[in-house]
């Protein structure tokens, strides 16, 4: 099979997937359409955002499969979350006339992870702005910010938890959460990728040309 047929069937799958959360936050809760349309932006962001964390310890398979640069598939899976993300705030908002909704509460530690959300949309901005500004800015400064994508997803999964409609519900519960899994692991096997890798000639393999002998 061609790889970039394979880049076809995993782009249905994702797809799928997310028909399958939307149908099921249909029948979760429809009350009122104002609230399940911010319900399912905030699904979306995190599906959209899950995926882009998922894809980044295999650069090369994802530029295979898609048949473009990495970071063209990255960046869009990680801005159409920025998008779903801001939107399941600014519904609310709207909704309520409260712009209160946009900053995180500190009050007690319960409510500043209930109301994670606040604060995950305040990182995910500075994430995206960091990969935006790395040629500006040194390794450094720029992987650190940029690695706060999956402090984002913590913060929401545990405000989903704590006060979201969509993950008392099973399935729903089960397959975030099943994501954020995979998002750890990836995030491991992220840094498992980049440890130093002992050569014959010392820990990086470049002994022998520091040592003046190659």
């Amino acid at each position: 099979m061609q790889p970039e047929h394979r880049g076809r069937y995993l782009l249905i799958g994702i797809a799928a997937l997310s028909t399958l959360v939307v149908l099921r936050s249909f029948t979760v809760s429809f009350s009122d359409p104002a609230s399940w349309l911010l319900r399912v932006c905030a699904l979306a962001g995190m599906l959209s955002l899950s995926i882009a964390a998922l894809m980044t310890p295999f650069l090369a398979r994802i530029r295979a499969l898609f048949g473009a640069p990495f970071l063209r598939v990255h960046h869009g899976f990680a801005a159409s979350g920025l998008v779903f993300a801001t939107l399941h705030p600014a519904i609310l908002a709207i909704d309520t006339l409260n712009p209160a909704v946009f900053l995180p509460s500190f009050a007690t530690p319960y409510l500043f992870f209930a109301l994670g959300g606040r604060m995950a949309l305040i990182l995910l901005s500075i994430a995206l702005a960091a990969i935006l500004l790395r040629r500006r800015l040194s390794q450094r400064i720029w992987r650190p910010l940029h690695g706060l994508m999956y402090v984002v997803l913590a913060l929401g999964i545990i405000h989903g938890t704590l006060i979201g409609t969509d993950f008392q519900d099973p399935l729903l519960f089960a397959i975030f959460n099943g994501l954020f899994a995979a998002v750890a692991g990836a995030f491991l096997l992220k840094r498992w990728q980049r440890r130093p890798k002992k050569g014959k000639y010392g820990s990086t393999g470049q002994g022998k040309i520091r040592n003046g002998s190659g």
